[in-house]
């Protein structure tokens, strides 16, 4: 299958997806945010490392910021971090660079390692558009968090791919449909930006923007 452009969904929202549903819902189909000192604190942190214009190489490697990056198998775009490409025999061609080289996505997050698959289901997909685009395999890449300064080594292999494969599969069909899941109330809720739009309805099979609207009508919510 193949997407066109038109009904691409960004990467990170894999993210959204799997902390909550309901969430990425929110964000994605009825287009609604709302920041608070989490999210700020990840825009810093991806500021300092978001330069389109920055490549360089040093030694054996070449670092390449804010890449971006699509797939229309899987219908996603978006950008990597830091992508870095390390000489290796086994590696790829490098336009306007000699010799051949090994992809490693690297991806940054402002917090610590989390439990749930979130963060490394966003550098699978990311790996998976690197990997149409170069025509290459990349067997890992890294997760760096800001809090702990430490980078966290992700193996992309194909139990990984299929699972991603099987979540944005499902991503479009609720963003086909513009459906926004129905949430349950859990402790991951008091971290969410979204907590203020999303709790008044987060019990009933209603969004978030039809509430808010005949909220200002003057209605009532039955």
């Amino acid at each position: 299958m193949s997407y066109s452009e038109d009904n691409y969904l960004m990467i990170s929202g894999i993210q959204h997806f799997i902390f909550c549903r309901r969430q990425w819902a929110l964000i994605h189909v009825e287009q609604q945010w709302q920041e608070n000192l989490r999210t700020v604190e990840g825009k810093i942190l991806h500021t300092h490392v978001h330069d389109a214009e920055f490549h360089e190489k040093r030694n054996d490697a070449i670092y390449a910021r804010a890449m971006a990056v699509s797939s229309a198998s899987l219908g996603v775009s978006g950008e990597c971090d830091l992508v870095e490409f390390h000489a290796s025999p086994k590696g790829i061609p490098i336009f306007r660079y000699a010799g051949t080289y090994e992809v490693v996505p690297v991806e940054y997050k402002r917090g610590k390692s989390k439990e749930d698959a979130s963060d490394r289901m966003q550098l699978v997909v990311q790996a998976m558009c690197l990997e149409e685009m170069l025509c290459c395999e990349i067997p890992y890449g890294f997760l760096y968090y800001g809090e702990t300064k430490h980078r966290e080594k992700v193996r992309i292999d194909e139990a990984q791919k299929q699972k991603a494969r099987a979540i944005l599969a499902e991503m479009h069909q609720l963003y086909e449909r513009r459906v926004t899941p129905k949430g349950k109330r859990t402790k991951a809720c008091n971290s969410c930006s979204l907590k203020e739009i999303c709790l008044p309805v987060l019990s009933r099979g209603k969004s978030a923007s039809s509430y808010f609207s005949k909220m200002l009508e003057g209605g009532q919510d039955d």
